[in-house]
């Protein structure tokens, strides 16, 4: 009995310094974490939209866009980019749920009036060599200065104005399809999201 009260009492101990060690390694690393988190999306917002002087990444609206099977809100975040007070351009993340390999993480800039001035690939788990040249510049650069109206956003093997990749057509349609849905979800909204961002920076978490 009382071997077993010294081993319930060193565990006890253990799991406390244990405890203790973990709470001071996440409150070191919290920092560094979040600065290393938003110079990555410094990086994305940087990508895509034209040559601004604020914090984009602080100059938010919420929008939401829908309900998952849980019932619960999706969000999408539009980050807004000025020069003064000027609003140079607007970007947002979306999701291809339907890329070849999983999910396709993308970043699109916009100016104003729904032009894209920039698309980056933030994420993706598509088949090198094949499906991965989503993430060039060759191929993102196909959506620069185009519009809803202004393109068939559609993959040409569709009949659409978006050349596919040699010998991948699942993950460019799976790229020009969530873009244009962002697109259109960005020309729904739009007359908000301008508006807000005359507000002054601000983030708009309550919509």
């Amino acid at each position: 009995m009382v071997d077993l009260r010294r081993l319930m009492i060193v565990l006890t101990l253990v799991t406390a310094v244990a405890g203790v060690a973990l709470a001071l390694v996440e409150a070191v690393t919290r920092e560094p974490i979040a600065a290393q988190r938003r110079l990555e999306m410094m990086r994305a917002l940087t990508a895509v939209l034209p040559p601004v002087n604020n914090a984009p990444d602080q100059d938010t609206v919420r929008l939401v866009t829908g309900r998952n099977k849980k019932g619960q809100e999706l969000v999408r975040t539009f980050y807004r980019g000025r020069q003064g007070e000027e609003l140079r351009g607007i970007a947002f993340a979306v999701t291809a749920p339907d890329g070849y390999s999983g999910n396709i993480e993308i970043m699109v800039g916009v100016d104003p009036h729904g032009v894209v001035t920039g698309v980056a690939i933030l994420k993706h788990a598509e088949t090198p060599g094949l499906g991965d040249k989503v993430a060039r510049p060759d191929f993102t650069g196909r959506f620069l200065g185009k519009a809803l109206d202004t393109a068939d956003w559609r993959v040409k093997k569709d009949g659409g104005d978006f050349d596919q990749l040699t010998g991948a057509t699942i993950s460019p349609r799976a790229v020009v399809g969530a873009i244009r849905r962002g697109l259109e979800f960005f020309r729904d909204h739009q007359a908000e999201i301008v508006a807000a961002a005359k507000e002054g920076p601000h983030d708009d978490a309550a919509r």
